[in-house]
């Protein structure tokens, strides 16, 4: 039996909303459980509004209950997780003196876990003099991490829909029914971009600077994509195997040439951003950024959820080494799989890109529930930009479409197969 499109919203919409019903039962983290409460809320309205076909409601209510209210509130009072104060305190150690990470950390609130990309988004509340207390609504708001971690995704993402030909009225193929241009708000709304954009916003810009770094290496711009891998690189290491990806779409694509300088811009803008914190501060940034997230600083790391290298790293010490043979050789594995068959389109890539994070995450000797959601978020995303039944050439500009036999539409242009 084949449920209608509304049925289908509206089952999504109540898997949703019992997703978020499971933080106020579950989480000892108060601004899980304030998230939990409201974003059910708005998805049980969502539910309620697609039963009656009211599609645009439904959209606005779950935008409301998982997104603005919530935000708005944790933002006004000061709420949040660790991440939001981490990211701060790297913007004001930056303005103050230079170096971002804390001397000898005692405790896990002293340690800053990322590269120096990070604390450009805490800037704004250093300049703005807050010190999270006796704050005014507009210092609050204005200065919270949050709300410059969802600028930078919705930017980054505005940015590669109009690199891949996405219009303004909701991208290609319209603005009504199911079609790829209705996703990307919904992505918004759901608990994939949600839940992390209310309470800590720390990687979003990531997965904003991927997806961007993805559709600038599908549109054919070397040096735009090598760029925004330069700021994903230069926020967490973690953004290394998007070098690989969108470097084996250029070269499948393009040639070798435009790979090349890819690979150069990115490599030579990370070393911009993060040498002089290397060079400031070598042995916290080593403590710090690589050896407290794989399990091997002084202090344990939070994030410590039942993931497969998590559990391995509890049997003993020889438990993370196989733990991280395990994590290199799923990368290694990832690697060959783009010599041997390079993806070709956006979905290919982003794919891949989402497996070999996948892999990374089980694998890390630490890790959380938390993190999969970024491979989630770029399947989702490179779907929503594009349409079914029709093929945008990335290497070049016209289209071709399954009734034109394959044939392009344009002159002295070679096709290269962006298939949805």
């Amino acid at each position: 039996m084949t449920l209608s499109p509304t049925a289908r919203w509206t089952t999504g919409w109540l898997l949703a909303a019992a997703w978020a019903l499971s933080f106020p039962l579950f989480s000892a983290l108060a601004p899980h459980r304030l998230w939990g409460w409201c974003a059910a809320a708005g998805y049980l309205g969502a539910a309620a509004a697609t039963a009656v076909g009211r599609r645009r409601a439904a959209l606005a209510a779950a935008l409301l209950g998982a997104v603005a209210v919530p935000l708005l509130w944790l933002v006004l009072t000061g709420q949040g997780q660790s991440e939001v104060t981490v990211i701060e305190r790297s913007g004001r150690l930056l303005l103050d003196s230079g170096r971002l990470y804390v001397d000898r950390p005692a405790h896990v609130e002293e340690y800053t876990p990322y590269l120096p990309g990070m604390a450009l988004l805490g800037v704004p509340r250093a300049l703005l003099g807050g010190d999270g207390s006796g704050d005014g609504w507009v210092v609050r708001l204005l200065g919270d991490a949050r709300i410059w971690c969802a600028a930078a995704l919705f930017g980054c993402l505005w940015a590669a829909r109009r690199l891949l030909g996405g219009g303004p009225g909701g991208g290609r193929g319209g603005g009504r029914g199911d079609g790829p241009g209705r996703l990307l708000p919904v992505l918004v709304a759901s608990p994939v971009v949600a839940l992390p954009l209310t309470v800590s916003g720390v990687d979003l810009p990531l997965a904003g600077l991927c997806c961007l770094a993805l559709a600038a290496a599908a549109s054919g711009r070397p040096v735009l994509t090598g760029a925004a891998l330069a700021g994903a690189c230069a926020l967490k290491w973690t953004a290394l195997p998007a070098v690989a990806v969108a470097v084996a779409l250029l070269a499948v694509l393009r040639g070798g040439r435009p790979a090349v300088r890819c690979a150069l811009v990115a490599a030579g803008g990370t070393a911009l951003l993060v040498l002089p914190a290397a060079l400031l501060q070598p042995a916290e940034l080593w403590r710090q950024v690589f050896a407290f997230p794989t399990g091997r600083a002084p202090v344990p790391t939070p994030a410590s959820s039942p993931l497969p290298g998590r559990l391995l790293t509890e049997l003993g010490p020889w438990g993370w080494y196989l733990a991280m043979g395990l994590l290199l050789s799923g990368g290694l594995a990832v690697g060959l799989s783009l010599l041997a068959r390079p993806p070709r389109t956006v979905v290919a890539a982003a794919d891949r890109l989402a497996l070999g994070l996948t892999l990374a995450f089980l694998m890390a000797p630490a890790g959380r529930f938390g993190y999969l959601a970024l491979p989630v978020l770029l399947a989702v995303w490179a779907r929503s930009v594009t349409v079914p039944g029709v093929s945008r050439v990335v290497t070049g500009s016209f289209r071709l479409r399954p009734s034109d036999g394959g044939r392009p539409t344009a002159r002295n242009e070679r096709p290269g197969g962006h298939f949805a």
